[in-house]
């Protein structure tokens, strides 16, 4: 995992850094005292749901198709915010019967942002140091938050770092996460808002995911012709990083989109 981190997530070093150590502490733990709980925010295309599932794959035999894999989206899952009661009943049993099945689990959260505000607290009781929950030991558990809110904060305190000429590297969690906070946590619109997930701590590890810079786009992009094994053109590189729209309008130093577009610009060339 640590290598294919490495050498596969573009521009991530902070990413690189938390998730390695959050998984690497919780997993040489025999007995952890609480699950592991990451919450994943940045803007579309840094790479939380690519994170994600590269974790899923290295813990899991099938990844994704893991039968102890459960992927929950707003959208899909809980679209109707007049049936908030319902889903809160079903979620409770959905997670309280597959830690059942197996505690070693993993329960991730897709858009957070999308999520309806209180509904999430009703996993609270599977996410602290208890012993024991409805008769079931949960402590081994791993839980991923991703959520595109926070992005544009992280975004602004990256630019104004880099104004003050502070390298993008050098950039620690203890500079994002106040702007973090405010965005996600203190939010009305958020999937997080007044949670007990938050006012309790349950969070072990904000993961912050940086907007990408041109040159990272052109890692993308190399990444992706290699992965359809197409011809790797200087020219097809070149272009495609240049495709994408960037901003600020006067600098152009970060991707709009990341690394999203990268897949299907390509197809253009080819």
């Amino acid at each position: 995992l640590e290598f294919d981190l490495a050498t596969n997530l573009v521009g991530q070093p902070l990413v690189r850094q938390l998730v390695m150590k959050g998984v690497r502490e919780f997993l040489e733990n025999p007995n952890p005292v609480k699950p592991l709980v990451m919450s994943f925010h940045g803007s579309t295309g840094t790479g939380k749901t690519y994170v994600s599932s590269m974790l899923v794959r290295y813990l899991f035999q099938r990844g994704l198709q893991s039968p102890y894999v459960h992927h929950f989206s707003p959208i899909v899952h809980f679209p109707h915010a007049e049936q908030i009661e319902q889903y809160k009943e079903s979620l409770k049993r959905w997670i309280q019967g597959n830690l059942t099945n197996c505690g070693r689990s993993a329960f991730l959260f897709d858009e957070m942002d999308k999520m309806h505000p209180g509904l999430i607290d009703v996993i609270i009781p599977f996410l602290g140091p208890s012993w024991v929950v409805y008769g079931t030991n949960y402590r081994k558990a791993i839980f991923i938050f991703i959520s595109n809110a926070g992005g544009e904060q992280i975004n602004n305190v990256t630019l104004a770092l880099w104004r003050a000429r502070k390298d993008r590297e050098e950039i620690s969690l203890q500079d994002l996460e106040p702007a973090i906070s405010k965005a996600v946590f203190e939010n009305p619109q958020s999937g997080f808002w007044k949670s007990g997930i938050i006012n309790e701590h349950l969070i072990d590890f904000v993961v912050p995911f940086l907007p990408l810079k041109h040159h990272h786009v052109k890692q993308c992009v190399i990444s992706e012709l290699v992965q359809q094994g197409l011809e790797i053109r200087p020219n097809v590189i070149q272009e495609v990083a240049d495709s994408i729209p960037y901003f600020p309008e006067e600098e152009k130093l970060f991707s709009s989109t990341g690394c999203k577009t990268v897949a299907s610009r390509i197809s253009f060339f080819f």
